[in-house]
């Protein structure tokens, strides 16, 4: 039998191995922790869910309930007639698609700059760059909108897109995955012919999908969630606004529709929700390499 059919068969044996009581009561344990904590984070989630279904009026009442006197289910419609909830969405999906997509080209690119080509005074580079991560992005807001006047880019989509998508994260992590690729592999493709760039698209980004959907999904979530940055460079909030723009529209100086809003809330965690579903097993493998990646 050879050594990896060996090795193979010695692992399933002991995955069938039974548990002894010990290992059974910290299974029985862990299952436990871990359902009781899931049940804790889906608790304000319920609790948001059934109150976009309640009457406006009742969303203070106390003592608090969970379901109101009455089932709503046309707040959800109210919402599109409200204001341009679908230019928000759309906007929204805009923005984020093309930041994700800037990103992950930059971010890619960079990091295999930093971790797998050698050049005079990378390292020291690599940790200015990433001294920019301490710099809040409060700081930035001024700087950049007077950059973006200068450019003449004042409530435009790239305006939207460009400042944020040059950030240290992505790079920094797409680094520490590529250096934790064995160098024999790209060494093998050097023999074969294939320069750098080669390398690079046939050999490393492929390697990296698990690390790609871990930067895409954060990168997704930090557009999508942007609230300062749209707020401060859209001048034509019914044409360019983003969701967490449209969310603040529900309060005004009549009031709040505090049942829209959390309609319009749930509705906007529907995009970033089937992200995540859909690369969860990427998500999971990417992190984990990731993070333990580096030499």
């Amino acid at each position: 039998m050879p050594l990896d059919e060996g090795v193979e068969a010695e692992h399933r044996s002991q995955a069938k191995a039974p548990l002894t009581p010990g290992q059974r009561a910290r299974l029985i344990l862990a299952h436990i922790t871990v359902y009781l904590a899931a049940a804790l984070f889906m608790l304000p989630l319920i609790y948001a869910f059934f109150s976009a279904l309640k009457p406006n009026g009742e969303m203070f009442a106390m003592p608090p309930r969970l379901i109101g006197s009455e089932v709503r289910w046309s707040n959800f419609v109210e919402v599109f007639k409200f204001g341009p909830f679908w230019t928000y969405i759309f906007n929204s999906l805009l923005v984020a698609i093309a930041g994700t997509l800037v990103v992950l080209i930059v971010s890619s690119c960079a990091g295999y700059a930093f971790g797998r080509l050698r050049w005079k005074g990378r390292d020291a580079v690599f940790i200015l760059f990433l001294a920019t991560l301490m710099v809040p992005a409060e700081v930035l807001v001024i700087p950049m909108f007077q950059v973006m006047q200068w450019f003449n880019w004042v409530d435009t989509y790239q305006a939207l897109v460009l400042p944020f998508a040059f950030g240290a994260f992505g790079t920094f992590l797409m680094r520490q995955f590529f250096r934790g690729i064995p160098y024999e592999m790209e060494e093998a493709a050097r023999v074969d012919g294939a320069g750098p760039i080669r390398t690079f698209v046939l050999i490393l980004l492929p390697l990296s999908k698990s690390a790609l959907a871990v930067l895409s999904v954060f990168t997704f979530l930090s557009f999508w969630n942007s609230y300062l940055w749209p707020l401060i460079v859209t001048v034509d909030y019914n044409a360019r606004g983003t969701l967490p723009v449209g969310l603040a529209s529900f309060s005004g100086l009549t009031g709040t529709r505090w049942d829209l809003q959390m309609a319009a809330a749930i509705i906007s965690m529907i995009p970033t929700t089937l992200l995540v579903i859909v690369l969860q097993k990427h998500l999971v493998k990417g992190i984990a390499m990731a993070g333990l990646g580096g030499r």
